[in-house]
């Protein structure tokens, strides 16, 4: 009974030929239809894991084959992205040549406008020099016109007395007074380019009673 116990725990193709002859039929029978069940089993089993394992494999083939996708459009981006970056450095160099050479010729420009402006100032105070002389000059002018308009009206006043009172001059008289003086207001009140016409020999010529 032991023997029979033993054999049904165990497999027949792990026993032996006398313990496979001490087994009845029924029993091989039932031994081997159960171990038969059991491989179908099995390899119903198996099946279905090598289904699943293909679909697996078919899954990764899928995700592969987008990676190779994804990845010759990320080489061909890299690519872009290589000759953009080559590109931006050529400008780059050229916009710093460019900066360079425009601050050289900042640089020489505001020296040269600093110069220039050295020259201009000291231009202007030549000039503000010049004018106040002219300035000064007219005003001595001016000055001088006065004291020979009133020197011509008191020898014109002083000759008229002698001949007829002041209530018999006439008009014409008095234009023909005045139109020396006047003369000497014109020739040097400063106003005219020629103001060297007006020196003071020539009032006093223009203003001699000897005329």
């Amino acid at each position: 009974m032991n023997n029979e116990g033993e054999a049904s725990t165990r497999e027949l193709s792990k026993m032996s030929d006398r313990d496979l002859l001490a087994c009845s039929k029924e029993e091989l029978l039932s031994r081997l239809r159960k171990e038969e069940s059991e491989k179908i089993s099995a390899l119903v089993q198996r099946g279905r894991l090598i289904k699943e394992v293909n679909k697996q494999l078919q899954g990764h083939l899928l995700e592969i084959r987008e990676l190779k996708v994804i990845n010759q459009r990320l080489q061909e981006e890299n690519a872009e992205l290589r000759d953009l970056c080559c590109f931006l450095d050529d400008d780059r160099l050229k916009v710093k040549k460019l900066a360079r050479e425009w601050q050289h010729f900042g640089h020489h420009a505001a020296k040269v406008m600093r110069e220039d402006l050295g020259g201009y100032l000291k231009k202007l105070a030549e000039l503000e020099r010049t004018q106040d002389g002219l300035l000064k000059e007219n005003l001595d002018l001016k000055e001088l016109c006065l004291v020979l308009e009133e020197e011509c009206v008191g020898r014109g006043v002083g000759g008229g007395g002698g001949g007829s009172s002041a209530g018999d001059a006439s008009p014409a008289g008095s234009a023909e007074l005045a139109s020396p003086c006047m003369a000497a207001r014109d020739l040097g009140d400063g106003s005219s380019s020629t103001g060297s016409v007006g020196s003071p020999d020539q009032l006093r010529s223009v203003c001699s009673p000897d005329d």
